[in-house]
C-alpha cells in the first residue's frame, strides 16, 4: 500500500507551489508520485471543478455546494487516488476532506454531523496518512492568490477569492481546530519564511514519516 499525503490551507498560502517541490524531492529520492488536486484530478471531477470555482455562480447553495465537492471526491479517489496507492505509490494531494470541514463547516456554517457524513460515504475508507498544513495570515493570503489570478490566463476560478474576509478567517480557524484535534496526523508550518526554507522543512518531515513507515491512527 502507498502512503497518501495531503496539503491544505488557505487561499494564497502557497501549497500548491510547495507540494509540486516535495513532489520533486521525492522523485529525486527514488519515490514513485502521483500528484494531484482536488476537486478535480480526472476528467468528470475536474468538469465539476469548473462549475465549483467559477464566480459567475454566485446564487450556488451551500448545500450544492458541499455535494457537488462530495461528488468530486468519489470519482477522484475511485479513478485516481485509490489505485495509486494500490499500486504503493506516494500520493500527493492539493486539498482533501479537510478543506470541506474548513470551508463547508466552519465557512458555511453547514452541519458538521452532514459534512462528516458525506465525508465517509466519498472516501469509503480512504484517508491521509499525513497532512501537511500552510498556515497563513488571512490578508496576505488573499492578497497572493487574487495577484495570481489577475496574472493568470486560465479560468478565472476565483468563487472563493471574492468571499468577504470573514469567511476566510473562520476558514483558517477551522483548519487550526482540526490541527489541534488530529496532532498525529497534521504538521502545521507557517507560511512566513522562505519558499525554500518552507519547502526543506515539509521534506524533512515527509521524509521522516516515509521512512518509519508512520501513519495516522485512524
Amino acid at each position: 500500500m502507498g502512503f497518501f499525503i495531503t496539503f491544505e490551507g488557505i487561499e494564497g498560502c502557497g501549497k500548491t507551489t510547495q507540494i509540486r517541490n516535495l513532489a520533486d524531492t521525492l522523485t529525486a529520492a527514488g519515490h514513485t508520485i502521483l500528484l494531484t488536486r482536488e476537486p478535480g484530478g480526472c476528467m468528470i471531477a475536474d468538469k465539476i471543478r469548473s462549475i465549483l470555482l467559477d464566480a459567475d455562480n454566485h446564487e450556488m447553495q451551500p448545500l450544492t455546494e458541499l455535494l457537488l465537492y462530495a461528488a468530486a471526491r468519489a470519482q477522484h479517489l475511485a479513478e485516481v487516488v485509490v489505485p495509486a496507492l494500490e499500486s504503493g505509490s506516494i500520493v500527493l494531494c492539493d486539498r482533501f476532506s479537510d478543506a470541506t470541514i474548513a470551508y463547508q463547516h466552519y465557512g458555511r456554517c453547514i452541519d458538521r454531523r452532514t459534512i462528516d457524513d458525506l465525508n465517509r460515504l466519498a472516501c469509503q475508507s480512504t484517508r491521509p496518512d499525513l497532512t501537511i498544513l500552510i498556515d497563513c495570515d488571512v490578508s496576505t493570503g488573499l492578497a497572493r492568490a487574487k495577484s495570481r489570478i489577475a496574472a493568470g490566463s486560465g479560468p478565472r476560478e476565483e468563487r472563493f477569492e471574492l468571499e468577504e474576509i470573514s469567511f476566510h478567517q473562520r476558514v483558517r480557524n477551522g483548519y487550526l481546530d482540526l490541527a489541534a484535534s488530529e496532532p498525529h496526523r497534521f504538521v502545521t508550518i507557517s507560511a512566513d519564511g522562505s519558499v525554500a526554507e518552507i519547502s526543506r522543512t515539509i521534506a524533512v518531515q515527509v521524509l521522516g514519516r516515509i521512512k518509519d513507515g508512520s501513519r495516522a491512527v485512524c
